[in-house]
Parts: C-alpha cells; sequence; structure tokens
C-alpha cells in the first residue's frame, strides 16, 4: 500500500470534512437552545420565546400535567405570553399581568401578536420613527398581529393598516425573560 493519496480520494476527504463540520455545526446551533437551567429544550426552540393563545378558553395549570390543578382559564383568543420553561408537551408562560403557569402546547400558536398592556393609547407609526406619520392608535388592553421587530419597533398588522409601534411599548416582543423560570405557577410579579 502507498501512503499517498491520489487527488480523487483527498478530494472526497474534503468533502467528508466539509460535511461533517457543518453537521457539527448544526448540532451546536441546536445545542444551544437551551432552558434556564442549561438543559436542551425538547421542542429544540429558543427559551425564552414568544407564542399567542389559540383559543379563549385555555386553562392555567400549576403544573406540567392534565393532574395538576387548574388555577384560571384565559379568555383572550391571540393574547401574547412569553415561554419560559418547557417539557416536550407542556410549556411554562409568562403572561402580561407577570403571572406564571403551564399550559399544554397544543394551546398555543407561533403567530405572534402583541398586546397594549398600558393605560394609555400606543401610537402606529407610518415608519420606525417617533417623527413619522400616525396612522392609528392601539388602545389600551388591545391586541394587534405583529409581523417583524427591528431597530426598536415592530411592524403590526390591523385589518388592511400597516404600521409600526415602538417595541419597548407593548407586551410581546421583548427579548428577555419576564418572569423568573424557576418561580412556581401563580399569579404576581417575579
Amino acid at each position: 500500500m502507498s501512503g499517498k493519496v491520489s487527488g480523487e480520494a483527498r478530494e472526497r476527504l474534503r468533502r467528508v470534512l466539509v460535511v461533517t463540520g457543518l453537521l457539527g455545526a448544526a448540532v451546536l446551533t441546536t445545542a444551544s437552545q437551551t432552558m434556564p437551567d442549561g438543559r436542551p429544550t425538547p421542542s429544540r426552540q429558543p427559551v425564552p420565546r414568544w407564542l399567542s393563545l389559540k383559543s379563549d378558553e385555555v386553562r392555567a395549570r400549576q403544573g406540567p400535567g392534565l393532574d395538576y390543578r387548574i388555577m384560571w382559564e384565559y379568555q383572550v383568543s391571540g393574547l401574547p405570553v412569553q415561554v419560559i420553561a418547557e417539557t416536550t408537551e407542556w410549556r411554562k408562560i409568562c403572561d402580561p399581568e407577570g403571572a406564571v403557569a403551564w399550559v399544554h402546547r397544543s394551546v398555543v400558536s407561533s403567530r405572534r401578536s402583541l398586546y397594549n398592556a398600558s393605560a394609555e393609547e400606543i401610537p402606529i407609526h407610518a415608519g420606525r420613527s417617533a417623527t413619522s406619520q400616525v396612522r392609528a392608535r392601539l388602545s389600551p388592553r388591545s391586541l394587534v398581529s405583529m409581523d417583524e421587530c427591528e431597530d426598536g419597533w415592530c411592524e403590526v398588522r390591523v385589518r388592511r393598516l400597516r404600521g409600526w409601534v415602538q417595541q419597548r411599548a407593548v407586551f410581546g416582543a421583548q427579548e428577555r425573560p419576564l418572569c423568573n423560570a424557576n418561580r412556581p405557577a401563580g399569579r404576581g410579579r417575579s
């Protein structure tokens, strides 16, 4: 056997190393999707992340399972909630009032929405600037569909109207966890 590697074999080896490197990078990317305690998330999605409630009858439980007590029922379809921990079937969420509860994964959606939790109207601007024209106003305690956030502004949709709201003015777009994932489920701020 010769110690030399042919050009064709060298090229195959290079391709295998490139593919192996790409697969390794994909595994590292997936591994970065961890819960606050460092364990990988069962869904392989980041935590915290935003979801919305699918219906106006969502039971908030004290723990991740049907045998846990129902603490209250959410009655607002489309309400944004922040996932702060999860199991395979259950999501621990933080709501606009700072309450923490467990809900089944089947009752949440990846559709994004924003909520005006304040007592004041929030202007919906034509562009990503406080000096741009105000197209409409988001009433207190109301919901709006969201497309994306960029440079501190979130693009929203209300029927045929599109516009921008300041990211810090609404609930549903923050990047940091809003509730402590280690806190037991229940009402109140963390």
